[in-house]
């Protein structure tokens, strides 16, 4: 099986087709929107929320792009966060000036 779920012997270690990647991207792209709207930051704790979306992306994807994927979201947000908080600090100091 390939990285993207064919199933050609020839095509084991080829890399992937732009096509392929879009699709991933793709996927991914609906699967995290499933995530936002659904209040989930962390993929894999939806429940049953984003079952659709999520099979088609883990279909669409190779393994080690998804867990590249779903960590930089949780990543991603971690650096949202502490962007807010800095601007919040940065804007109670200028006020003290």
């Amino acid at each position: 099986m390939s990285w993207f779920g064919r199933n050609s012997s020839s095509e084991q270690s080829a890399a992937a087709t732009r096509q392929d990647r879009q699709k991933c991207w793709e996927s991914r792209d609906q699967y995290f929107e499933c995530l936002d709207g659904a209040g989930v930051i962390t993929a894999g704790e939806e429940g049953t929320a984003c079952t659709k979306s999520k099979i088609q992306y883990e279909k669409s994807c190779a393994k080690s792009w998804i867990d590249y994927f779903n960590k930089r979201r949780v990543l991603a947000e971690k650096q949202k966060d502490m962007l807010a908080q800095s601007q919040l600090q940065s804007q109670e100091v200028n006020r003290k000036l």
